[in-house]
C-alpha cells in the first residue's frame, strides 16, 4: 500500500477521549443495551407468544420475519466496522476506485444471496442452517468439511471485526487494545444468550439506525467547517495534495480517478473474499431462514442495493476529507503525517472525524464502531452457536436431543464462540497482524467454498466427492498460490509479505476459482442427479406448529397472505415460489453487472480524471444514496411493521396477549412454507419438484 510519508518518528496520536470514556461505552452501555434487548424479549414473549426458550423461535424466530426487518437486518449483517474504517482506508490509499470499489465488492453478494435464500425456502424449508442441507445431501464427511470450512469463514470475520475496533477505540481513547477485544463481545453475548435470532433482528435495526444518523451527520458536517466549506473547495483541496504527493499506480499519480491499478486490484479482492464471507456465513442463511417466504428476496435485494452507499459515500467523504486537510493545523497528527501504522489499522475514518467535529466526531466514531462491532458480531455468534447446537450436537452427541437440549446447547455455543474469537483476535495482533492484513487475505481461506455450496443449492448434479474434495483442493490450491506469490515477489514468507496486495489477490482468485473446475472434473466421473424431494425426508423443525402460541411478526403482511400460497399443500405454492427464484436471479445478475462491470469498469478504461463538476456529482448522489439508506433501514421497519407495534401496544395496555386475528400471526407451518397438518397427509399433497 502506498501512503503518504514525511515523519514516522510518532505512530499514534493523544486520545482525545479519556480512558474512562471507552470502558463507559464498551462495558456499561453494552450491558445497559443488553438489559433493555432482554426487556423487549420479555415484552414480546408476553404479548406476541415469542418464546425464545424454544428453539425455533430463538434460532429462526418462527421464520416470520417480515420485509422491513430483513432489508435492515441485511444491511446490518455488512455493515461491519470495517466497512467504515476499510473504505476510507482504501479511498486514502487509492483515491476515489477505492470506496467505490470497497461498495461494489460488497452489495452483489447480498442481492444473489436472495437467490440461494429462496431457493433454499423452495427446496427445504424447515432447515435452520446451511450445514443440515448438505449433511442430507452428502452425508457425514460433507458435512465436516463444511462445518470447517463456516467455522474458518466465522472466525476469521470476527477477527477482521475486533482487531480493527479494537484499535479505532485504543486510539480515541487509549484504552488498552485487548481489553478492547475482549470486553466488547459481553453485552452481545448476554442479548443473544436471550434473545436469540430476534433479539438480533431488533439489535441489528437499533444500531443500524443509530450508525446511519451519526454517517449522515458527518455527510452535513463536513462542508460547515471554515477549513473545507464546500464541495468544490474540498476539490481543490485533494487535487493539490495529490499533485503534491502523487498516489502510487494511479493515473496521473491524482485521487480523482477510478483508472488505479492498486483500486482494481483490491476491487477484485474484495468482490471474490466478499462472496466467499457471504455464501460460507451461516448467519446469512439463518437469516433468510428467519425471514418469511415473500420477505426473503425482497429483503436482501433492498438491503443489498442500499449497502452500497455505506462504503461509497463515506469512504469517499472521509478520504477526501483526510487528503484536503493532512497539511492543515486542523489535522489530529500535523505537522506529520499519518504513519502507515496508523493508516493500515484503519484509523483515517477517526481521525478525518476529530478533524471536522473535535472531540464530537471522537464520540461519534466511538459509538458508531461500537455499535457496528456487536451488531455484526452478534450475527456470527448467533450463526455459530446454531451449528455447535444443530450441527455438532444434535447430529452427534445426542440425535434424540429435546427442544431444551438443544437451546442449553444454543446457549453454550454463544459463549464459547465468543471466548475463542476474542484469544483468536488477541493472538493475531500480537503476531502483528492489523485490520489492513485481514481485509486483503480473507477471501484465501473464506473461497474455497464458494461454487460447491452454490452447486450443493442449485446443480443437482453435483457428486458426493466432488463437493468434499473441490473446496479442500480449492483452499490448498489459495494458500499455495498466496504464499507462493509472497515468496516469489518479496523474497521471503512473512506478515508484511503476505499482508501485501499482490499476493493476497492471486491467493483469493485460486481460492474461489479453482473449485470450479474441481466440482465439474470429479462430477463428470459420476453425476448425483439428486432428488429435491430428498430434502423433505427429515423432519428438522422441533414440536407441531399447530401447537405454536399465535405470535404478531408479520401481521401488517396478513392481508396480502390470504391472497397468496402460504404453504406446500396450496397447489399455487411451486410457481409462487419460482416466480421469487426467477426475480431474484434477475437481480442478482443486474446488480453484478451494474455495480462491478457496467458502471466502474469503462470509467477505469477511460483514464478519466474528474472535473470538479463531476466529483461534485459523484459525491452529492453518494450521500443521497447514503440518506435513502437511512430510510430504508431506519423508516421502512417501522411502516412495514406498524401493524405488529401497534398490536404490541395495544395489549401492553391491555396486560395481556395480542389475540390472534388482531395482531397475531399464522402458526409457523403457515408461514415458512411447512404445513401444520399431520406429517403422513403433507406427504400426499406436496408438490413434487420438476424442473423445467
Amino acid at each position: 500500500m502506498d501512503i503518504i510519508k514525511r515523519d514516522e518518528s510518532a505512530t499514534s496520536i493523544t486520545p482525545p477521549l479519556p480512558e474512562a470514556g471507552g470502558y463507559v461505552v464498551v462495558v456499561v452501555i453494552g450491558l445497559i443495551f443488553a438489559s433493555a434487548m432482554v426487556f423487549v424479549t420479555k415484552i414480546l414473549k408476553k404479548t406476541t407468544g415469542e418464546d425464545n426458550s424454544k428453539t425455533e423461535m430463538f434460532i429462526t424466530a418462527n421464520r416470520s420475519v417480515g420485509r422491513g426487518l430483513t432489508a435492515s437486518a441485511v444491511i446490518s449483517s455488512w455493515l461491519w466496522s470495517t466497512a467504515m474504517l476499510g473504505s476510507s482506508l482504501v479511498g486514502y490509499a487509492y483515491g476515489v476506485s477505492g470506496p467505490f470499489w470497497f461498495a461494489a465488492g460488497c452489495s452483489p453478494m447480498i442481492v444473489f444471496f436472495s437467490l440461494l435464500g429462496i431457493s433454499c425456502k423452495l427446496k427445504i424449508p424447515e432447515a435452520h442452517t446451511l450445514l443440515e442441507i448438505v449433511r442430507i445431501r452428502y452425508g457425514t464427511v460433507a458435512h465436516l468439511v463444511f462445518m470447517f470450512l463456516c467455522l474458518v469463514n466465522n472466525l476469521f470475520a470476527v477477527a477482521n471485526m475486533l482487531l480493527g475496533a479494537s484499535a479505532a477505540i485504543t486510539a480515541l481513547t487509549g484504552m488498552h487494545v485487548i481489553a478492547a477485544t475482549f470486553l466488547l463481545p459481553i453485552g452481545v453475548v448476554v442479548y443473544t444468550f436471550v434473545g436469540g435470532i430476534k433479539a438480533t433482528f431488533l439489535t441489528d435495526y437499533i444500531h443500524t439506525f443509530t450508525i446511519l444518523i451519526i454517517l449522515c451527520f458527518f455527510t452535513a458536517k463536513a462542508f460547515t467547517i471554515p477549513d473545507i466549506g464546500s464541495i468544490g473547495n474540498l476539490y481543490d483541496l485533494v487535487t493539490a495534495a495529490s499533485a503534491r504527493t502523487p498516489i502510487s499506480g494511479n493515473h496521473h499519480g491524482t485521487y480523482m480517478t477510478m483508472t488505479s491499478k492498486s483500486g482494481i486490484f483490491f476491487g477484485i479482492i474484495h468482490v471474490t473474499t466478499n462472496f466467499g464471507l457471504v455464501i460460507m456465513d451461516t448467519g446469512f442463511f439463518v437469516k433468510a431462514f428467519a425471514a418469511s417466504p415473500r420477505a426473503v428476496v425482497p429483503g436482501y435485494v433492498i438491503g443489498g442495493i442500499a449497502y452500497f452507499a455505506i462504503p461509497w459515500a463515506l469512504g469517499t467523504l472521509m478520504s477526501s476529507v483526510a487528503w484536503g486537510l493532512q497539511d492543515q493545523p486542523i489535522w489530529p497528527t500535523y505537522p506529520r503525517a499519518m504513519s502507515s501504522q496508523e493508516v493500515s489499522s484503519g484509523l483515517v475514518l477517526p481521525y478525518a472525524a476529530i478533524a471536522i467535529a473535535g472531540k464530537g466526531g471522537a464520540i461519534a466514531v466511538l459509538l458508531i464502531t461500537f455499535m457496528a462491532v456487536t451488531s455484526t458480531l452478534s450475527a456470527q455468534i448467533i450463526a455459530v452457536s446454531s451449528i455447535i447446537s444443530f450441527d455438532i450436537y444434535r447430529c452427534y452427541a445426542n440425535k434424540i436431543a429435546t427442544d431444551r437440549d438443544v437451546i442449553r446447547w444454543s446457549h453454550y455455543g454463544v459463549i464459547i464462540f465468543a471466548i475463542i474469537a476474542a484469544g483468536f483476535s488477541t493472538m493475531l495482533h500480537y503476531v502483528g497482524v492489523d485490520l489492513s492484513w485481514t481485509l486483503y487475505m480473507l477471501g484465501v481461506v473464506t473461497c474455497p467454498g464458494i461454487f460447491p455450496t452454490v452447486f450443493t443449492i442449485l446443480w443437482r448434479q453435483q457428486s458426493k466427492p466432488a463437493a468434499i474434495i473441490a473446496p479442500l483442493l480449492g483452499m490448498a490450491t489459495g494458500i499455495s498460490v498466496w504464499l507462493g506469490s509472497a515468496s516469489a515477489l518479496y523474497g521471503n514468507v512473512s506478515i508484511k509479505s503476505t499482508g501485501e496486495l499482490l499476493p493476497c489477490m492471486y491467493g483469493c482468485l485460486a481460492s474461489t476459482f479453482s473449485p470450479l473446475p474441481y466440482s465439474i472434473i470429479i462430477t463428470l466421473f459420476k453425476p448425483q442427479n439428486f432428488d429435491w424431494n430428498d430434502f423433505l425426508t427429515e423432519k428438522l423443525a422441533f414440536g407441531d406448529s399447530s401447537d405454536s402460541p399465535p405470535t404478531s411478526s408479520i401481521v401488517d403482511e396478513i392481508a396480502d397472505t390470504e391472497k397468496e400460497p402460504t404453504s406446500r399443500s396450496d397447489p399455487r405454492w411451486l410457481p409462487y415460489m419460482r416466480r421469487w427464484t426467477t426475480i431474484a436471479a434477475i437481480w442478482s445478475a443486474a446488480t453484478f453487472l451494474g455495480h462491478f462491470v457496467l458502471w466502474p469498469l469503462p470509467m477505469y478504461a477511460a483514464k478519466y480524471t474528474f472535473s470538479k463538476t463531476f466529483y461534485s456529482a459523484w459525491l452529492v448522489i453518494s450521500i443521497i444514496w447514503l440518506w435513502g439508506t437511512l430510510f430504508v433501514a431506519g423508516f421502512y421497519p417501522l411502516i412495514d411493521g406498524r401493524n405488529q407495534i401497534l398490536s404490541i401496544i395495544k395489549s401492553l395496555r391491555k396486560g395481556g396477549r395480542a389475540k390472534e386475528g388482531q395482531g397475531g400471526r399464522k402458526s409457523e407451518g403457515e408461514i415458512s412454507g411447512t404445513s401444520s397438518i399431520p406429517e403422513s397427509v403433507v406427504a400426499s399433497v406436496s408438490i413434487p419438484f420438476q424442473e423445467k
